[in-house]
């Protein structure tokens, strides 16, 4: 795709509760602008995963031809999302001889195929292969090992695995659009390179992206992917206990959500009121602002409770000196971040993504932050001269599954760009 000579960069974020289409104009290098967002509500997801397949093409098609009307482009493929609670991650370590004595890309390509070798379940199989940390001989911390010398060669990786009907069905919905899914990416990854900033990685961040049916978590510590892990609680259930509570529809229910919401009910005035509109037709009723926190609050206190727990379990509670960035739609909640304080006894702040320039009104928000991200992993993984055809006609989906991941040093990504398994085993 190109619009006057420049590359278009398209990411689609599929979520529980929306689909967000985000297009971006490369201006060379590293550096793209945003020219189009389209956004429209999702009912044909639950949790993550794809349950009815004719709404989610319906909310697709509607996202993707707005962007396309903002833009004044054809979008023919995009970079999409992949979550829920069906996403497992690993830790593992590979080690291979060095042959002749310094260290090549085929080392390389071997050393990961070797970290790679885990036993994971039938039903599920690699999306990312995160490289951590390389060491050679007794020197650890190697981020680029190609033309060092040693003898033996290891790898530190995470491995991220997913469930093969979970990213079939995606790419099933994504192809009935008339799109090629030109890569599939984890979520939270792409969030944390919209929100995070190099130094928050280096030193240790938990990324918390609350989305609609799931909250997706990724752990960094000296610029790598150290621990992804999803918990099932996350915006709709809010608008759920909200809906029940005050007795209003759930769209209703929502509406009041992101107009009065507020996670600590510390911060609601006393003689604060909303209007709840009842169900059928029965007239409004006018309640205490404080009765909906008092709804809120248990169920992000719930959350942050869980988000605690996995940063204990994993041991790395002790070691983000950056704290927790909370990012995506519900993360716009009042009161959040200093109730998350309170919990996790860590600092925390609201991510809003802001390493691309344009249009910076509609997608300055957290809600837009894995779009965004998509959209960066599509910029920084392009080939470098990539031509006019190969633009117009993308890469076969998920020829690149497996390749590491723009949050990390992406010289030696080319090198396990090609891991093809899943395209042979699950989509040939």
């Amino acid at each position: 795709m190109k619009r006057g000579h420049q590359e278009l960069i398209v990411g689609l974020d599929i979520g529980t509760s929306k689909v967000a289409c985000i297009v971006a104009q490369s201006k060379g290098g590293r550096e793209a602008e945003i020219i189009g967002v389209g956004q429209h509500p999702s009912r044909g997801l639950k949790k993550g995963v794809v349950v009815d397949i004719e709404s989610t093409v319906q909310a697709i098609t509607r996202a993707v031809q707005e962007a396309e009307l903002m833009a004044g482009v054809q979008i023919h493929g995009a970079v999409v999302g992949i979550a829920g609670g069906h996403i497992r991650g690993y830790n593992s370590h590979g080690i291979v001889a060095i042959k002749n004595k310094e260290v090549s890309n085929e080392d390389v390509g071997r050393v990961m195929d070797a970290a790679r070798a885990i036993v994971i379940p039938q039903d599920q199989n690699v999306i990312h292969i995160l490289p951590q940390e390389f060491m050679i001989d007794s020197q650890e911390g190697v981020r680029e090992p190609v033309g060092m010398s040693g003898v033996r060669l290891e790898a530190r990786v995470h491995i991220v695995t997913g469930a093969v009907s979970a990213a079939q069905n995606i790419a099933k919905c994504v192809e009935r659009c008339g799109l090629q899914v030109q890569d599939l990416v984890l979520e939270q990854l792409a969030s944390a390179d919209a929100v995070l900033t190099s130094d928050e990685k280096e030193l240790g961040v938990c990324l918390v992206d609350i989305g609609g049916g799931t909250t997706d978590i990724a752990i960094f510590r000296d610029g790598a992917v150290r621990h992804t892990a999803v918990i099932p609680i996350a915006g709709d259930q809010v608008t759920n206990d909200i809906a029940l509570g005050l007795r209003t529809p759930p769209a209703e229910a929502e509406q009041i959500k992101k107009l009065y919401g507020c996670a600590l009910g510390d911060l609601i005035e006393q003689d604060d009121e909303i209007a709840v509109p009842s169900v059928g037709t029965r007239p409004p009723r006018t309640i205490s602002r404080r009765i909906l926190g008092d709804i809120i609050e248990p169920r992000i206190k719930e959350l942050f409770e869980l988000i605690q727990a996995e940063l204990r379990r994993t041991g790395y509670e002790e070691m983000i000196a950056a704290g927790v960035v909370i990012t995506g739609g519900s993360s716009r909640l009042e009161g959040i971040a200093e109730l998350a304080e309170e919990i996790l006894h860590l600092p925390v702040r609201v991510g809003e993504p802001m390493h691309l320039p344009g249009m910076e009104n509609v997608v300055r928000v957290p809600g837009h932050a894995t779009g965004v991200g998509l959209v960066m992993y599509g910029l920084h993984n392009q080939p470098a001269g990539q031509t006019e055809a190969a633009t117009a006609q993308p890469k076969a989906a998920y020829e690149d599954l497996g390749q590491s991941h723009t949050g990390m040093d992406t010289s030696f990504g080319g090198v396990f760009r090609k891991m093809r398994n899943w395209v042979q085993t699950s989509f040939g």
